[in-house]
């Protein structure tokens, strides 16, 4: 995934690394537990930075591939009508879905690395990658779903979402530092006080 900001610098270095996190696609492993465990767990580190990267920049601001445009402008010929925001998982796995998806993957073949490579996809695009909300889909509809949320706005609620509590922490952090603030203050006017009182008390006894 070469994912940047709205230039053509890399948001973060991890993401370099990040187009070959999903070695095999699932279908060569056969029945070896321990290799299926393996692809699992590079599937979800490509699940995870992605939602960081949503998380922490604005998603219509992103471009995860260098042909995004060619991915979003065949997607929404293809699939005009398709929600996105919460998928229909017979959308995407039935066999009539197959039929019409499989000649739009095939498209990239040789266009996007790793095309046909399998990739965690969330069905609601505000929550994020739990066992509910997530399947497995081939790299390219991954690519195309998301960036089609990208800039239809669908995945501002996951940025929003995250900056508004960051906020909200900050904010709790303002309070608290002025809470302390205060109780330092009351401790010096009571001990001014105490001392005006201290001093009273010896010129009456002269």
């Amino acid at each position: 995934m070469e994912a940047t900001s709205g230039t053509d610098e890399p948001v973060s270095g991890e993401l370099v690394s990040v187009a070959h996190a999903l070695s095999l696609p699932a279908e060569s492993y056969g029945n070896d537990p321990d290799i299926e465990m393996a692809w699992a767990m590079r599937a979800m580190q490509h699940a995870e930075v992605y939602y960081r990267l949503i998380s922490s920049v604005d998603p219509q601001l992103l471009k995860l591939t260098k042909v995004d445009d060619q991915i979003y402008s065949e997607f929404r010929e293809n699939f005009e009508k398709l929600r996105i925001d919460v998928l229909d998982p017979e959308e995407l796995k039935s066999e009539s879905a197959k039929e019409k998806w499989r000649p739009f993957c095939l498209k990239f073949d040789g266009i996007v690395e790793d095309f046909n490579y399998g990739t965690l996809l969330r069905l609601n695009c505000s929550q994020g990658y739990t066992e509910e909300n997530t399947i497995f889909a081939p790299r390219i509809q991954f690519f195309a779903i998301e960036i089609a949320r990208n800039r239809e706005g669908y995945n501002k609620a996951v940025y929003t979402s995250v900056q508004d509590k960051e906020e909200e922490k900050g904010a709790n952090n303002g309070e608290t530092g002025a809470d302390s603030g205060g109780e330092e203050e009351k401790g010096a006017n009571k001990e001014g006080e105490k001392e005006k009182t201290d001093k009273g008390g010896e010129k009456e006894k002269a």
